[in-house]
């Protein structure tokens, strides 16, 4: 089987260094053909030390003899790259959140799906080894029908475009309900029918943007949940912040704590404790999992549905928050 080969739109994202290193550690797989960036600044080191192609223009990527792109855009881009990326036939791994509206995402969805190509959302949280187990215990039946989830997603404010609403689309209620969310829904197996949210600026005086929200789902199924989404993570903590699951069910609970798969180290050097990961690398597995679906012919394991199901819950948040009643899902 051929090498796939994968180009990369936009190192906007933080996410797109790992998501880069995971692709670099599938040689005998994958083939990165260059990086598109409107800022060459943004990805000089990037490209003089992996020897990649750069292109200013992304469209000149997509004219490329490329198989699939990965886009790490500002939000508000990422329908603009994802819909030119299917007309021009290559497969998309898309940044989270997968879109700023529900009909973008729509668009985005229809698009691939008229083009003959694969859309998958990033979620890298789904290949968690913890994450991994408890959705496999569910299945099992171990804990019985699941009653509730409680869940966290507390990070660091990351600034830059991500506090400007006109790039970002929304702060820490958008960015941190998505991961999470998705993780819900997929351990429900149902779509979220109704959403009441509170979003506010409470850790960082000044931001354009929320840093702190409470995220209340109901269930068609009647599983509640609700999630904790903030940047209330000061510079001292460790590392940029938590992935936490409760589960409840009628038969047990499962905790999970997503990155508990570390050491703990001290360095005066850095003045704050360090958590050294030993675990495996849920960016690469989520990398190998798209390019193995797209080299098998086989659907990616994310799909673009279940980017519009999360952040469609987000988006309904800040409704919700706005009029300080519940929002019905759209159906």
């Amino acid at each position: 089987m051929s090498k796939l080969k994968i180009g990369m739109i936009s190192f906007a994202h933080g996410h797109a260094h790992s998501y880069l290193h995971a692709l670099l550690s599938l040689p005998h797989e994958v083939e990165v053909a260059g990086i598109a960036d409107e800022s060459f600044e943004r990805v000089a080191e990037t490209v003089r030390k992996h020897g990649l192609a750069y292109y200013e223009d992304y469209r000149r990527l997509l004219a490329a003899d490329i198989d699939a792109v990965v886009i790490c855009s500002e939000n508000v881009r990422h329908a603009e790259h994802t819909i030119a990326a299917a007309e021009a036939g290559k497969h998309v791994l898309c940044e989270k959140p997968l879109g700023v509206s529900v009909p973008e995402m729509e668009r985005m969805i229809e698009t691939c799906r008229a083009r003959g190509v694969q859309l998958m959302t990033a979620f890298p949280c789904r290949f968690i080894p913890a994450v991994a187990a408890a959705k496999a215990a569910v299945d099992r039946g171990d804990i019985g029908e699941i009653v509730a989830i409680k869940g966290t997603n507390r990070g660091t404010m990351p600034g830059g475009w991500f506090v400007d609403p006109a790039l970002s689309g929304g702060g820490a209620l958008l960015d941190h309900t998505v991961h999470v969310m998705d993780l819900m829904n997929w351990l429900t197996g149902s779509r979220v029918r109704d959403v009441y949210a509170h979003a506010a600026t409470l850790f960082h005086e000044g931001l354009a943007v929320d840093d702190a929200g409470m995220i209340h789902v109901q269930y068609e199924n009647g599983t509640v949940g609700v999630l904790d989404t903030s940047w209330s993570r000061n510079g001292a903590f460790p590392t940029w912040g938590d992935v936490t699951l409760e589960i409840i069910g009628t038969r047990g609970v499962i905790s999970v704590d997503s990155f508990a798969q570390k050491n703990e180290w001290y360095d005066v050097r850095k003045g704050k404790g360090v958590w050294d990961y030993w675990g495996d690398s849920m960016d690469l597995a989520m990398i190998e999992a798209f390019a193995d679906a797209i080299r098998r012919g086989e659907p990616v394991p994310v799909t673009g549905e279940d980017g519009l199901r999360s952040a469609e819950v987000a988006l309904a948040g800040y409704e919700s928050s706005k009029r300080g009643q519940t929002v019905e899902l759209a159906r």
